[in-house]
């Protein structure tokens, strides 16, 4: 909310509230923000003095009150505190940070369909307060809600009336704002809850599409339209269209009420929202082909992997100089001489899941783990060979002290020949030392 310095002719003090800056003012009165001596900020409505003289809208201003008071709700303003029998009356109300809904829709353009049907929902549930304290607001407008971070807001109740009371201070002059005025308030009928449905199926029109639904002119050209001429709603979402049009029929019987409306809207928002997760796009890991960011080296790895015909060798990597075959075979058997290498480092590779139908490549390319690493994969083959070599003495070294207990001459079997001859045997008989 725009806000200016105080001019001369402005008050510092009113009532127990230090003012600060101005926010605006209307028919009424001028609108002041202004503190407590605790810091509580309200937005103070002070009356115009010409106004402050008529005992008549004294008399009503004390009822407008006292009904305000009564509001209970999370969309409104609360009522701070007010002094009906000052020089110039006054009352204070909370003060709701953030632009107003006019304000908004003039810097950025129309609201989507999800936002405009979220802050209609929440404005009709609040109208559902209002109206339950025998109140109907009877200016409800873009720039009468404020979009406060805890979601939008109702202000200025300044001419709202108990319900059935005449819309006209003076005959022949409608209370309003054109454009947003119900036709029963132009012709000087009674208000009804209904009344305050039509200004919001205005608003929220407004919202939508950035521009009044019964277009542009002067006064009396505006309050032609909202009673003789349909709304034109050309730039509604589709999805609002047909509830806004029945807010705006002229019978205020075939208006929703204002807890359907609330009902409906949150409908609306809940499937809007819906209909735009839908076209999310995918998460980066399903999506292979096309890789962003630290994960494409590693991708592009992968999918080379991928590409290669079942049973292929993969294209040996840099700096290895170990058949790729010999990892697949070591993991699908554990009684063949790779089998220890595969139990001691169970924790880093294991076997391939059943019915994947992967070797081992597979392990370290779900695109869950991330992309191989070349020097881990040299440090890990380091360990293989030397793990084998380790083995391979210790199979040498345990037949040739054997030889004898079997029949074999020291002549008979060479070193190297039992290393070639004996090595399957080793699961069954005697076992491999454990690295």
């Amino acid at each position: 909310m725009a806000m200016m310095r105080l001019r001369r002719e402005d008050p510092r003090v009113v009532g127990s509230f230090r003012l600060h800056r101005r926010l605006g003012a209307g028919g009424m009165g001028v609108v002041y923000l202004g503190s407590d001596r605790r810091g509580q900020r309200v937005a103070l409505k002070v009356i115009r003095p010409d106004l402050a003289e008529d005992q008549e809208f004294r008399s009503r201003f004390a009822r407008e009150v006292s009904a305000a008071r009564r509001i209970r709700g999370g969309c409104t303003a609360r009522l701070v505190a007010a002094d009906l029998d000052a020089d110039r009356p006054w009352f204070a109300t909370q003060y709701v940070p953030g632009p107003s809904l006019h304000d908004k829709v003039a810097a950025e353009g129309p609201l989507s369909a999800a936002d405009v049907a979220v802050v209609g929902s929440a404005l009709a549930e609040g109208l559902v307060a209002v109206h339950e304290a025998g109140v109907v607001h009877r200016d409800l407008k873009p720039s009468n809600i404020l979009l406060s971070p805890k979601g939008p807001r109702i202000i200025d109740f300044g001419i709202a009336w108990a319900t059935g009371a005449s819309t006209l201070t003076h005959v022949g002059t409608a209370v309003g704002s054109p454009g947003f005025l119900a036709p029963e308030q132009v012709r000087g009928a009674a208000v009804t809850p209904a009344t305050d449905v039509f200004a919001l199926g205005a608003t929220l029109a407004y919202a939508g599409m950035a521009d009044s639904p019964f277009g542009h002119g002067s006064s009396e050209v505006m309050l032609y339209r909202v009673v003789h001429e349909e709304a034109q709603l050309h730039g509604v979402p589709d999805a609002l269209a047909p509830l806004i049009r029945a807010c705006l029929a002229k019978d205020p019987e075939e208006r929703p009420s204002t807890l359907q409306l609330s009902l409906r809207l949150k409908e609306i928002a809940a499937r809007e929202a819906q209909g735009l997760g839908d076209v999310r796009p995918p998460a980066p890991r399903q999506d292979h082909d096309r890789p962003t960011g630290r994960l494409a080296e590693g991708y592009a790895e992968q999918r080379t992997q991928r590409r290669a015909a079942p049973g292929a060798t993969p294209p040996p990597r840099t700096g290895s100089s170990r058949p790729n075959a010999s990892r697949p075979s070591a993991s699908r058997s554990g009684s063949r001489p790779g089998a220890p290498r595969n139990t001691t480092r169970s924790g880093s590779r294991s076997a391939p899941r059943s019915g994947t139908g992967r070797q081992g490549p597979r392990t370290t390319g779900t695109g869950r783990r991330g992309p191989a690493n070349p020097r881990l994969l040299r440090q890990r083959l380091f360990v293989f060979v030397v793990v084998t070599l380790l083995v391979a003495l210790g199979i040498a070294a345990a037949q040739g002290c054997q030889g004898p207990a079997r029949g074999l001459g020291d002549s008979d079997v060479h070193p190297g020949q039992s290393q070639q001859s004996h090595g399957p045997r080793v699961d069954s008989g005697h076992g491999a030392p454990q690295s």
